[in-house]
Order: structure tokens, then sequence, then C-alpha cells
């Protein structure tokens, strides 16, 4: 599986303080980079593959809706968040 218990527990705690702390906006933000990453790679090479096609579009729009919440509540950790994984500012 790509996606195992450890790679999540670095990704947490890399982002969100500590591994145990899921629920951190930061730390779901970058966790749907990853997944977002691994699915365009797939699609790159399975250009039919129209399942994972719309999970990848449901993805990036949650990722976009925790981004649209740090935006307003906290624009300093919307700016760390969007610099540290290198994120394109879509939030105008």
């Amino acid at each position: 599986m790509y996606l195992s218990k450890e790679v999540k527990a670095e990704i947490f705690k890399k982002h969100g303080e500590v591994e145990t702390n899921t629920g951190s906006a930061e730390g779901q933000v970058a966790l749907f980079t990853y997944r977002i990453a691994h699915l365009t790679e797939h699609l790159k090479k399975n250009r039919k593959d129209f399942s994972t096609q719309l999970s990848l579009q449901k993805l990036v729009g949650k990722r976009r809706g925790i981004l649209a919440y740090l935006y307003k509540k906290d624009i300093e950790r919307y700016r760390a968040i969007i610099k540290n994984l290198g994120l394109r500012d879509i939030i105008k």
C-alpha cells in the first residue's frame, strides 16, 4: 500500500506538530497533497481511469475547502502551509 502508517505518521509529525494530531488543518492539507500527487501519477499512466479521476477532483475540493478555512481563520498559518508544500495561492 502506498500510504502506510509510518508515512502518515511522518506527514503529521512534519506538518501537524506531533504525529497524533491528525485533525490539524495543516496535517490534513499535507496528507491530501500527498494523496493528490499519487493519484496524479496514476492518472498519467491510466488516462481512462475515470473513478480515480473523480476521486482526485473530490480530494482537490476538500483540500481547497480546508485552505479556505485557514485563510479566513488564520492567514499566517495559511501562508506558512502554502509555502511549505509549494502550492499556489488560489484563494483571492
